[in-house]
């Protein structure tokens, strides 16, 4: 069975071979991407151990205005082997487990795409069909979410899973902690600061090429405060 590495540089080597199809050579494509031609080299030879990182999948995605998210589901495809095995994650230790195998064990693993109103209990009933993940360090958690986009880069890259914790929508934020936000225009995972008046917060990105801006409270739906993240090697 391959591993995430593993189909991570196969699908690398893909899009190369799209942008050499292109008209680029590799020459170009290791220009633009800051590095010397040998350093692509390894990523294409089968018997070497190297394996293009996730932080360069990163880069070489926005340089080439690049969408990974089939790379995504491809990953998760893997995922839902019918094993109950280790993945391979930085820290902490994760154990996966299938959900049709079992039932309310473990954390439950929620699409971005259905946050919508996970505050509201509308998220359990899709919990019975979510994959699960046992992470000892995190025993308040309450589900996991994926992150999608580079805007909280470098904390959180595309791919992570943050660990979240719901909390009542007239809590007191701790200014400058992450949350993950249900508002009007979807789930956002952002850093919060202290807005211009009592009625708004200040939404943050890690990443400075994206521009603060303010949000209502009102507009918020509710709220979860990230508690930790799984980070695949």
């Amino acid at each position: 069975m391959k591993n995430f590495k593993e189909i991570r540089n196969e699908w690398f080597i893909q899009q190369v071979n799209k942008l050499e199809d292109a008209g680029l050579n590799r020459s170009d494509i290791a220009r633009r991407m800051s590095v010397k031609p040998q350093y692509l080299t390894p990523f294409f030879n089968p018997n070497d151990k190297r394996r293009v990182s996730e932080k360069f999948i990163q880069k070489f995605c926005a340089e080439f205005n690049v969408n990974h998210n089939d790379l995504l589901n491809r990953m998760k495809k893997y995922e839902q082997t019918p094993l109950t095995e280790k993945i391979t994650v930085s820290e902490p230790e994760v154990e996966y487990i299938q959900s049709d195998n079992t039932k309310n064990v473990g954390i439950p693993l929620i699409p971005l795409n259905a946050m919508a109103g996970f505050g509201t209990g509308e998220i359990q009933i899709l919990e019975h069909e979510c994959e699960r993940y046992v992470v000892p360090m995190f025993k308040e958690a309450q589900f996991l979410i994926p992150v999608k986009g580079s805007s909280m880069i470098p904390k959180y890259n595309s791919g992570d899973l943050v660990a979240c914790r719901k909390i009542p929508l007239d809590t007191f934020f701790q200014w400058n902690k992450v949350y993950v936000l249900d508002t009007e225009q979807g789930a956002i995972i952002k850093r919060v600061k202290k807005g211009t008046d009592n009625n708004h917060i200040l939404i943050v990105s890690d990443n400075p090429t994206y521009e603060p801006f303010e949000l209502s409270l009102e507009k918020i739906h509710a709220i979860a405060v990230v508690v930790g993240v799984i980070r695949l090697e």
